[in-house]
């Protein structure tokens, strides 16, 4: 069936009234960590002749209701680092924490609970389900996580999807989206089950201009409005000046980490 042209997004700012079953996070600098990391190493190949070290003992903290950047050069180690905070690899030494529970004393089925429980993934290609629509492709963490879709969670895609000013495409499939509309919808999934901390791999990073500086303002205006946590990877200097806190990452060691330069 041919699928409607794309609704352009509206021109004004919706307003996150997203209905929720918890509290919003408390407000940045709130001083709750919700990430610890201590002395952090990650080796691969591990008692073999090519065993290569590629994070080097790093020491850090994310506290609650933060929006910080994460930088760094090809190889320095950022997806690694993405993929253990993810909890979707071990790390080979030191200490990882996150959401008071330390990650190296939970079995599969717990940490599954916890990736499912506490983080949301933004990426930077969106991996909608192409046969789904939006609505249904929001609603996908739910479906995982229960086996069926309440009214309830009906009505929080909804309003997710209004919120990141979609509410006019929640029948359409990917196809019928332009690429900005399709990482919005991303955006909107990743929020489905109320994530402490959202982790952003690039999400702007096979945008254009006009759609990243989009998709970038609106994962601000949900850490402004909801208190959600984020840390966004990116190489976009310009979208990491606009966080809060630049964490830089050289060679597997942190090189600086502070407030973006105002210039």
């Amino acid at each position: 069936m041919s699928q409607s042209p794309p609704t352009p997004a509206p021109a004004s700012t919706p307003t996150l009234s997203v209905q929720t079953s918890t509290s919003p996070a408390p407000p940045e600098g709130s001083g709750r960590d919700l990430v610890v990391l201590d002395g952090l190493r990650k080796r691969y190949n591990v008692g073999q002749p090519n065993e290569t070290e590629v994070l080097h003992g790093l020491n850090l903290r994310l506290n609650t209701g933060e929006f910080a950047a994460l930088i760094g050069p090809s190889g320095s180690g950022k997806s690694t680092l993405l993929n253990i905070l993810g909890l979707l690899e071990p790390a080979t030494g030191g200490r990882y924490v996150l959401d008071g529970q330390s990650v190296a004393e939970l079995d599969d089925e717990a940490l599954t609970r916890l990736r499912r429980d506490t983080l949301g993934f933004v990426f930077q290609f969106h991996h909608l389900l192409p046969a789904f629509t939006a609505l249904e492709n929001v609603l996908m963490p739910v479906l995982s996580r229960d086996g069926r879709i309440g009214v309830r969670e009906r009505e929080r895609a909804r309003s997710l999807l209004d919120a990141v000013g979609l509410d006019q495409a929640v029948d359409r499939l990917p196809g019928a989206l332009s690429g900005g509309m399709q990482q919005r919808v991303a955006v909107a999934r990743a929020l489905m089950l109320e994530p402490k901390l959202v982790l952003a791999d690039e999400p702007t990073g096979n945008l254009d201009t006009a759609s990243s500086s989009e998709v970038f303002a609106l994962m601000r205006r949900i850490h402004e409005q909801v208190g959600t946590t984020f840390l966004v990877v990116t190489h976009d200097t310009r979208l990491a000046a606009r966080c809060d806190r630049v964490i830089e990452l050289v060679d597997g060691a942190l090189a600086s980490d502070g407030a973006p330069d105002p210039g």
